[in-house]
């Protein structure tokens, strides 16, 4: 069985967690990336989370991540993503600590109509020390905001990444994880 890879050559496996609030567009990047079917836990909203979940500004959405999104995208022969998207709602927050065991480095994905909402993701990997970069999925119908404005807002460190981007944009998303890679890269080579 030839798998086009050079012989004896195991391809690095690097784990990356897709986080931010609910609606931002998580599971949508993970699949528009995904080399394979990906993995989703979507779920119907029921009125039973009428008062617990908040839809102000994503009122057209119907469905949930319960658990999480698992996608895959093999960079050259050397390395594979692993992609791990977050459920947005704090109440499934427990099983963040499981799903960020061994992660490499993290994209919160934020959403200027409900910008607040990633918050909780930023504060939870500065306080895990685990490197990340901030994405801007910009909405059809969301007010633009440029970068600088979005990093003043979030009062985000200079040296964290923050990129524009459209999830449901394979190239676009897959832009935001090489700047991971590379930021996750550059803190491996910076002087203590």
């Amino acid at each position: 069985m030839d798998s086009g890879r050079s012989e004896g050559l195991v391809p690095a496996a690097v784990k990356i967690l897709v986080a931010g609030g609910f609606g931002a567009g998580k599971t949508t990047l993970v699949g528009a990336v995904s080399e394979i079917r990906p993995l989703q836990t979507e779920e119907s909203l029921t009125v039973a989370g009428v008062g617990t979940d908040d839809v102000t500004g994503v009122e057209r959405k119907s469905t949930t991540t319960v658990a999480m999104d698992f996608g895959r995208i093999t960079m050259g022969s050397e390395v594979v993503l692993y992609l791990f998207g977050t459920p947005g709602q704090d109440r499934f927050w427990f099983l963040w600590d499981e799903l960020a065991l061994g992660a490499l480095g993290a994209v919160v994905l934020a959403d200027t109509r409900r910008l607040a909402d990633c918050f909780p993701s930023i504060d939870y990997f500065e306080r895990r020390g685990t490197p990340f970069v901030v994405a801007v999925n910009c909405f059809d119908d969301a007010v633009p905001y440029s970068a600088a404005e979005v990093r003043e807002a979030l009062d985000l460190d200079a040296h964290v990444p923050l990129l524009l981007c459209d999830a449901r944009d394979r190239a676009s998303s897959k832009a935001v994880l090489i700047s991971l890679v590379e930021h996750v890269l550059a803190l491996s080579v910076r002087p203590r």
